[in-house]
């Protein structure tokens, strides 16, 4: 039987798009199945596998993606979002294969499904944008997405601090807005997508909440003081207001977390 690790590696280092989806969703589904042996003898590579296209950049010279309807503007979103989305697969596949082993059977079942959403995501995305006559890889991307993964390989409190409970966390923050602009521009079908995306992302927070707040209490850590210390020392952007406080708040996020390192 292929053992957990060596199933989750070899869809971490797929660099096609279209074969990372379906491996990551395989992996999902092989072990809900119990067809994967609980097995960690294969590392976790430092660095995914990554496409060709799209151009990786820094934040700093990453073109404006402009504002308004234009169509221009709209595949630039969205070819964002799609990269967002890919670096996701990767992250929640590299959470399950890395911590797994400290963290046991029932994080692994949670964060290969967050990679098995994350995939359907970016199939979702990448679909619309070949409805609007473009495909991913078609733009420049954001090289930092895998900045937080690399910042924080050596600790799973850190990892979750990071990850879901900020990354995540901004983008039900977010995600609202979008949804409300590509509704007002006529874009049902993208509409759509976005209200899926969310509902998944809040349950995507709600697991790291819970695998942080096991951890404090197995370390003898209060949260809201072992998580800011970890932000400031991991998380190189900004707490930003506004807040989707309801969102946060049905992900397990409390006010009083966040609230004290916005800026």
């Amino acid at each position: 039987m292929t053992s957990l690790s060596a199933a989750i590696h070899a869809a971490l280092i797929e660099a096609d798009p279209r074969a990372k989806v379906m491996a990551a969703r395989r992996v999902a589904r092989d072990w809900r199945l119990r067809r994967l042996d609980w097995r960690f003898d294969a590392a976790m590579p430092d660095e995914p596998g990554r496409p060709a296209a799209p151009e990786l950049l820094p934040p700093n010279q990453m073109p404006k993606r402009g504002k308004g309807g234009s169509e221009r503007g709209r595949i630039a979103l969205w070819h964002a979002l799609a990269h967002i989305e890919f670096v996701a697969i990767d992250l929640a596949l590299d959470m399950a294969g890395r911590f797994g082993p400290e963290m046991g059977p029932e994080f692994v079942s949670d964060f290969l499904m967050v990679a098995a959403d994350e995939a359907m995501h970016f199939a979702l995305i990448e679909r619309h944008l070949q409805v609007l006559g473009s495909h991913y890889g078609a733009l420049p991307a954001h090289s930092g997405l895998w900045d937080a993964a690399s910042e924080t390989m050596h600790d799973v409190a850190a990892r979750l601090a990071i990850v879901p409970m900020v990354l995540e966390a901004r983008g039900l923050d977010v995600t609202p807005a979008t949804l409300e602009r590509v509704r007002q521009a006529g874009d049902e079908a993208g509409a759509r997508i976005l209200e899926r995306i969310l509902d998944d992302e809040i349950r995507h927070v709600r697991f790291g909440a819970k695998h942080f707040a096991a951890v404090c209490a197995a370390r003898g850590e209060s949260q809201e003081p072992l998580w800011k210390t970890l932000v400031a020392r991991h998380f190189r952007g900004a707490i930003k207001p506004p807040f989707n406080d309801s969102a946060r708040h049905s992900a397990g996020l409390s006010r009083s977390l966040y609230a004290a390192l916005a800026s």
